[in-house]
């Protein structure tokens, strides 16, 4: 007898789960990509948990979404220091910045990463990573054996939700350069997109350009944010008392650099609005009732609901003064 082919949403689990395990053993060793390929399989993982199980009972996913957050966090911090270590060495192989200040840059990031090191393998083997894939065998059984799809509504009041709290984020910052408010219109392109690709990879055709056109606005304030904490370095070892002054003035040098580097990677945020703006309408237009198998008039229903309570924190939508409207 053949074997029935298993669902859609038991193969995305099962390949979430299995990029998180093969890259973990690395990240535990401090292998810089290992560490980023096991913190970004995490994030798509725990991203799909939630929406997958909703409606399912005896699966533990709340269990299994814990543990998969806790080893996001501890991957968190040697990921943010890879990336300004690299940063470093990007400038040194400029050969326009001062040797002896980058090179104290460059000592300060890699101590601080040694440290955090011996804290994030001490977090990675506290969590059971044998119960953790008993858990997500245990939901993906449980998908297997239900009869309806409650996880796409799911998927589609989260993806109307999260699109909600992006387009209100860029609409708050306009055209400004202000940090705090980048990073949440970050971290909103960022969460927006990780439920994009629940949607894309269950078949949701319409999803794909969206999460193409997160990525390139998630990529700009990335690499912003990046170059941000740098900058948190450099004034750390400015602030210090000077064992040296042979490297202060290159220590200024590299940070007048990376203060107009951040106004120009603003600059090219600001380039990444109006695609982003219409991907965000697009996708309540055509992603929203893919996924639900309904005509647009329900999806304007499902909008209103959450109109009428919108989301703890979020700001009722404004236009912004300088925005055009054109992952």
């Amino acid at each position: 007898m053949n074997r029935p082919n298993p669902r859609v949403t038991t193969v995305l689990l099962a390949r979430r789960a299995r990029a998180l395990k093969r890259h973990l053993k690395e990240a535990a060793a401090g292998d810089g990509h290992g560490v980023h390929q096991a913190r970004v399989a995490s994030r798509r993982l725990r991203e799909a948990v939630p929406v997958l199980a909703k409606g399912l009972e005896h699966t533990k996913a709340g269990k299994a979404r814990k543990k998969i957050r806790r080893l996001t966090r501890a991957l968190g911090s040697i990921r943010e220091l890879d990336v300004t270590v690299a940063l470093v060495d990007e400038l040194a192989r400029r050969e326009t910045f001062p040797r002896l200040a980058l090179e104290q840059v460059r000592a300060h990031v890699i101590r601080e990463r040694d440290k955090r090191l011996q804290t994030m393998t001490r977090r990675i083997e506290r969590v059971n990573v044998s119960k953790l894939e008993r858990r997500l065998g245990s939901l993906s059984a449980a998908l297997e054996a239900a009869d309806g799809d409650l996880w796409r509504k799911t998927l589609a009041t989260r993806l109307l939700q999260r699109s909600k709290r992006l387009e209100a984020a860029v609409r708050e910052v306009g055209q400004l350069y202000e940090a705090e408010r980048l990073h949440r219109v970050r971290i909103g392109a960022k969460k927006l997109r990780y439920a994009m690709e629940v949607a894309a990879e269950t078949g949701t055709t319409a999803a794909g350009q969206a999460v193409r056109t997160l990525k390139r606005t998630q990529d700009a304030l990335g690499r912003l944010h990046d170059v941000q904490v740098l900058q948190t370095h450099v004034a750390d070892i400015q602030a210090q008392p000077s064992t040296t002054t042979l490297s202060d003035g290159g220590l200024e040098v590299i940070s007048r650099f990376l203060e107009e580097e951040c106004r120009h990677l603003h600059a090219r945020y600001l380039t990444t609005v109006p695609a982003l703006l219409s991907a965000i309408e697009n996708s309540r237009a055509t992603v929203i009732p893919q996924l639900t198998h309904s005509r647009p008039r329900n999806v304007r229903s499902l909008k209103m609901a959450l109109d009428a309570k919108p989301p703890h924190g979020t700001p009722r939508l404004v236009p912004a003064a300088g925005v055009k409207h054109g992952s």
